[in-house]
């Protein structure tokens, strides 16, 4: 027993010794190295301001070309910094740099983290997708065929061209058997619809509606909406205010809705981080942020950025959600599965 005893000292005794000496091979190296502190100052600075747009983002005004705005409408990208400055850092050795990146780790974690996991479930009631269909859309039937094929029981079009509403009205006439134009977007339904109408959002033309759609579980609230496009400009910075006060329009015609259940779909032109769309983010819920998988980033089709179309939900249960294969539009088509009451 002695003997035993004795070998697992000794055992555990060369282990602290190997890792004392690890410890003290790393300190000499420092001391050998004082630049490792000094060199990396920039990307350090970088790392820190990366994490402040993060964790600030709301405090930062619109007053100036919609900085705010701009910012959050693709606010996860700044995660990018976190890889950047951990490649850079260990190229130039520099300590300073590689502990200053924790912070915007942590606070892209915090704010982002829970949209990397698939939080998709099964079940549901309604399947449901919209699509911003691009007026210059080469090939209208084609696309309509693809959204058909999505096993959508309502599916909503936006920036639909007048010359080719005929066109998708017959090509998606077999598998819905009531719809709805209004202005330049629509609603096709596998179930009846009443109710319908256009929606102003302070614009010279209709570019929102709504329809009651009655479902087997009963009647749901169904909006559609192009709110404007913004532009980045240099002279200008991030032109949404048309877009902002449409946006704001939109929220006050679904916060009078009679009915308890409401979906909206459509392209607002924004992200659920944009503080100008608050006036409809803050009554409903994203169906991606709830039940999605990934970030469902949807324009533009070529390379994805940001999820501008979007699937929101009132006193309704989003069990999953998608993007769906490319079409010929330059937004990427997008779904979700629903629970109603």
């Amino acid at each position: 027993m002695t003997q035993e005893y004795t070998a697992q000292s000794v055992t555990t005794d060369g282990e602290d010794h190997r890792s004392r000496s690890r410890a003290r091979d790393l300190l000499d190296r420092l001391r050998r190295d004082p630049g490792i502190w000094r060199r990396g100052i920039v990307l350090a600075l970088l790392a820190l301001l990366a994490a402040l747009l993060m964790i600030l983002h709301a405090q930062i005004p619109n007053t100036i070309g919609n900085l705010g705005s701009l910012n959050e409408t693709f606010l996860p990208w700044l995660g990018l910094v976190v890889p950047l400055v951990l490649v850079l850092g260990l190229v130039r050795r520099s300590a300073t740099a590689l502990i200053a990146l924790l912070l915007p780790a942590v606070v892209w974690l915090n704010l982002f983290g829970g949209l990397i996991t698939d939080k998709s479930g099964g079940g549901g009631d309604l399947t449901v997708a919209t699509h911003n269909v691009n007026a210059d859309n080469p090939d209208p039937e084609g696309t309509a065929a693809s959204l058909a094929e999505s096993g959508a029981d309502v599916v909503a079009l936006e920036e639909l061209k007048a010359s080719a509403v005929t066109t998708y009205e017959k090509a998606l006439a077999g598998t819905y058997k009531y719809h709805s134009v209004q202005g330049t977007v629509g609603l096709w339904s596998k179930y009846p619809m009443s109710d319908t109408k256009p929606v102003g959002i302070r614009l010279g033309w209709v570019r929102a509606m709504r329809s009651t759609v009655t479902t087997p579980q009963g009647p749901v609230a169904f909006y559609v909406a192009h709110l404007p496009s913004v532009r980045v400009k240099l002279h200008a910075g991030f032109t949404a205010n048309q877009r902002d006060k449409s946006a704001d329009a939109l929220g006050e015609a679904i916060s009078h809705e009679p009915l308890e259940q409401v979906i909206l779909l459509g392209d607002l032109n924004g992200t659920m981080n944009d503080r100008s769309l608050k006036a409809v983010t803050a009554q409903m819920r994203s169906t991606q942020g709830a039940a999605g998988d990934g970030y469902g980033f949807s324009w533009p089709a070529a390379f994805p950025l940001a999820r501008i179309d979007q699937i929101m939900v009132k006193d309704v249960e989003p069990t999953s959600s998608w993007t769906l294969p490319r079409t010929d539009s330059d937004h990427l088509p997008i779904a979700a599965r629903v629970k109603l009451r």
